[in-house]
């Protein structure tokens, strides 16, 4: 929960408009500042006070202990203008908050951490548990000493600046080992642990047998993914108990399942109890993974450990038409988590700025589409971060399509829309998409001149908005002649059509023309045409294709028309 504090009239103007937008998230204190900041740091996790820094700083002080358990607290001027991380940065999440808060009142996010102020990743904020010199290791990644990475198992980090040697190290393992003077350890949540126990069996007794299996086999508990067991055992108090206490979830499966997983040591019991043959081998080892700690026993309970490869996460990001502002946000956080980007060179540089410190970048010319697939597939199956970038959407004529047509089931694809050209274009040429519409791409390179043409045909006789991508280049002059042939065979010659070069871009150009007058030649593969259909009209120069309705001042047909806007 986020404590909102006020002392004035503006501040509390403010306050309303954040706890509007995060009702669910924030508690509004009220009564004397001092005792509403009191209370809001023993009760939330986070707050947002809307004071001086300075009252907030002498509010604070006597209640500050240790930053790793403080909240995080963010000030906002009176005015809106800026939100201050003040405390609990990293920890307490406030460089976040600061964020979002501006995110939300329009104001400027104000961090001073080191690691955020030069763009690198703090190493207490990677999800992961932590331990070791955090401090020390950090201010060498900051000064640009050699800071080194031993990752024992493969998990899919953000960029970090890292060398092959250095005399700082930051160290990715799940065993149970003591950072040294100047490493840092890493806990990825690789370890799985199979449970079984029999109905009553004390938890203390669950518990211990976990323990003792990871301390032998020299296991971290900090690694601990989850513990996995039969669904006839999902409410065993001994073993929901046992996973409350090692603070992870726990996972089920049917016993259906875990029969059909192949176990060193199958066991008559389990079969007749609950219907597989093994339940802690099995529920460890059902989503793949290494066996590390064979089946052990109690006199109530068995448990086995598996350690899980971590999956590599290929994002797939839309950076849109070339204008920074109408990149996402989404896209930008996927552009700083990934440890790998893979794209064509001209669009590696038009978002290189928004790359963290340590990204490796793979980029490639014109024309190699499927190797770029490839490449991001097999880096992602290391274990990597990978973003893999296209222009526009990436999955409109872009890189979506080859990359998940590559990927299989072993890594997490995360697909992030893009502003397509079409829309940029549509939006500089007026409301050309204001009804139905399709797109095509008269490129011929990998699709015959047949089928495209077939469908410039179809969209034709169902008088359809055309967009036309790759249009015309040097070698292929012929086909946006013959496409606009066949459209003018079922439109007017006055047909209304857009032409937009470089959407968004610094040298964007566009103009409306018709059907007739439109000269090809003067179109190539940086242009979109837009095609009007036969309601397409020209009203003070601006294409609009009309939605269709007839508009009516009856309060019915009002409400209607409004049901369906808000229903696209």
């Amino acid at each position: 929960m986020i404590g909102l504090i006020s002392a004035t009239a503006a501040g509390a103007a403010a306050r309303d408009r954040l706890a509007a937008a995060w009702p669910d998230r924030t508690r509004v204190y009220d009564g004397p500042v001092g005792e509403a900041v009191r209370a809001a740091f023993a009760e939330c996790g986070q707050l947002v006070c809307f004071l001086a820094t300075g009252a907030v700083v002498r509010l604070l002080a006597p209640l500050l202990g240790d930053k790793a358990a403080d909240p995080g607290v963010v000030c906002v001027d009176e005015a809106g203008r800026f939100a201050v991380s003040l405390v609990g940065g990293h920890g307490g999440g406030a460089n976040a908050l600061a964020r979002e808060v501006g995110q939300v009142l329009g104001a400027e996010p104000v961090v001073t951490t080191a690691t955020d102020s030069a763009g690198l990743p703090g190493l207490d904020t990677l999800g992961l548990p932590c331990e070791g010199a955090v401090a020390a290791v950090s201010r060498a990644l900051l000064d640009g000493e050699p800071v080194a990475l031993e990752a024992e198992v493969a998990w899919p980090l953000p960029p970090l600046p890292v060398a092959p040697q250095g005399a700082y190290t930051i160290r990715l393992t799940d065993r149970a080992v003591r950072p040294g003077e100047r490493e840092v350890l890493l806990r990825p949540p690789s370890l799985v642990v199979g449970v079984g126990a029999s109905r009553g069996a004390p938890a203390g007794e669950v518990l211990g047998l976990v323990e003792e299996a990871l301390r032998e086999a020299g296991l971290s508990p900090a690694s601990v993914a989850e513990l996995a067991t039969v669904d006839a055992k999902a409410e065993e108090p001994g073993i929901v108990a046992a996973a409350e206490r090692l603070g992870v979830p726990l996972v089920t499966y049917a016993a259906e399942e875990l029969a059909a997983v192949a176990v060193p040591n199958p066991s008559a019991a389990p079969l007749a109890a609950v219907g597989t043959p093994s339940v802690a081998e099995a529920a460890a080892l059902l989503r793949g993974g290494e066996l590390l700690v064979p089946k052990r026993k109690s006199a109530m309970a068995t448990c086995a450990v598996v350690r899980r490869p971590g999956r590599g996460r290929l994002a797939v990001v839309g950076i849109g038409p070339g204008a920074r502002d109408l990149l996402t946000p989404r896209a930008a956080a996927e552009l700083r988590r990934a440890s790998v980007l893979v794209g064509l060179d001209q669009y590696v540089d038009q978002i290189r700025d928004l790359l963290r410190p340590g990204t490796r970048v793979l980029e490639s010319g014109l024309g190699a589409e499927e190797e770029r697939a490839r490449t991001a597939v097999a880096e992602a199956r290391k274990g990597q971060a990978v973003a893999l970038i296209g222009s526009g959407d990436a999955g409109v004529y872009a890189m979506a399509s080859p990359a998940l047509a590559e990927a299989s089931d072993d890594i997490d694809v995360v697909g992030v829309p893009g502003v397509t050209a079409a829309l940029a274009a549509g939006a500089v040429l007026g409301a050309p998409l204001g009804h139905d519409h399709v797109s095509i791409s008269l490129s011929d390179l990998h699709t015959p001149w047949e089928v495209i043409e077939r469908r410039v045909r179809a969209a034709a006789e169902a008088d359809l908005v055309v967009t036309f991508y790759n249009p015309r280049s040097r070698g292929r002059d012929w086909q946006l002649p013959k496409a606009l042939a066949v459209l003018a065979g079922h439109r007017g010659p006055a047909t209304p059509v857009g032409v937009v070069r470089n959407a968004s871009r610094p040298d964007e150009s566009s103009r409306v023309t018709t059907l007739a007058a439109l000269d090809p030649a003067t179109v190539d593969m940086m242009t979109v045409v837009t095609v009007g259909n036969t309601a397409t009209r020209i009203v003070a120069g601006r294409m609009v294709t009309p939605r269709g309705y007839r508009w009516q001042e009856t309060s019915s047909t009002s409400g209607s028309a409004a049901g369906q806007e808000g229903g696209r």
